[in-house]
């Protein structure tokens, strides 16, 4: 079976699709404008990506294409209808990163109250300030808003507990008794509840799948509703934040802001960027880079390896997120 690594992966993956029999071709700086003469020339069954985008014209060039494994686990960067359409399967890796963006999301949780980044960028420009940066509010004893309870929100959860935060949760499917089981606080599953929750809580932080649903869902008017000097963390998809909503409300308020995912970030993995989001006082921003860890990427490779393997077993496709129609004439 001939698969295509179109973005970085790690070395233990690709001996791992080698053991297997599969013939192995890595293009680690693929993008969707070369993808389509990649498909073309090696005509793979299998295509492997982490953040390249795959749209339509990149599906409609693999002659062979079967299946499309994302890397990780959110997968809005492959048109699923697109591949579905051809009768490609798209499958993810569900919950083998959840560790490491969670301890992203502490980081940052902790580099907004500290605001180390600032402290960091006065000691480098030859300032020392002990009176402006000696006022954190701490976290022992916040209350922090969990906006979505999936693997990542419940790691976020285990690592906020050890601050001795008040933890209160927030999901569509929430209920007291969910709650009781992850040891927080239920902070119900309507808008209605997502809004007063916005008004109780210290620091909030976002752990939601893009889709339709959860477009824009923290949007100007949960944002209002957030406490002056509130912290505000996303490390799920830059689509569930209004974005210009919330540059203004964190100027305005202001909220201390930590990002790692954005509305305007780029598609290529280097260049030149100026995004809204870099205007925001006292913002601690990181570059999508909350799965990246030794630790995550190695989970993520073994669990890619495993799909490939069950696909050439039997044609099974575990973690299926799409569904596939008959394949198409090609």
């Amino acid at each position: 079976m001939r698969v295509l690594i179109a973005d970085k992966f790690e070395s233990e993956g690709i001996d791992g699709l080698k053991a297997l029999g599969c013939k192995v071709r890595s293009e680690p700086e693929a993008g969707p404008d070369t993808l389509p003469d990649l498909l073309a020339d090696f005509d793979p069954e299998v295509l492997i990506v982490r953040s390249t985008k795959v749209p339509a014209p990149v599906i409609n060039a693999g002659g062979s294409l079967k299946l499309i494994i994302r890397a990780g686990a959110g997968y809005d960067n492959i048109d699923t209808n697109a591949a579905a359409d051809r009768g490609v399967a798209v499958c993810n890796c569900p919950g083998m990163n959840a560790a490491a963006v969670a301890e992203l999301t502490i980081g940052l949780l902790v580099a907004c109250d500290r605001r180390i980044g600032d402290q960091t960028a006065q000691a480098r420009a030859g300032k020392w300030n002990k009176k402006e940066f000696s006022a954190a509010r701490g976290l022992k004893g916040r209350t922090l808003a969990i906006i979505g309870v999936g693997a990542i929100g419940q790691e976020v959860i285990q690592r906020a507990k050890a601050f001795d935060m008040r933890i209160v949760v927030w999901s569509r499917r929430m209920s007291v008794e969910r709650a009781d089981e992850l040891g927080v606080v239920s902070g119900g599953s309507t808008r209605e509840d997502l809004l007063k929750l916005a008004a109780e809580a210290d620091a909030v932080s976002v752990h939601v799948a893009a889709t339709n649903d959860t477009k824009n869902l923290i949007d100007a008017e949960f944002l209002a509703r957030m406490k002056p000097g509130a912290i505000f963390i996303n490390t799920s998809r830059g689509s569930v934040v209004d974005q210009d909503a919330l540059c203004k409300a964190a100027a305005e308020k202001p909220l201390r802001v930590g990002l790692d995912v954005y509305a305007d970030q780029p598609a290529d993995k280097a260049c030149d960027w100026t995004s809204t989001a870099a205007k925001i006082p006292w913002a601690v921003l990181t570059h999508h880079c909350g799965a990246s860890t030794d630790q995550a990427q190695l989970a993520v490779a073994e669990e890619t390896v495993r799909i490939v393997s069950e696909f050439m077993k039997n044609g099974s496709t575990p973690n299926l997120v799409n569904e596939p129609r008959a394949a198409a004439a090609r």
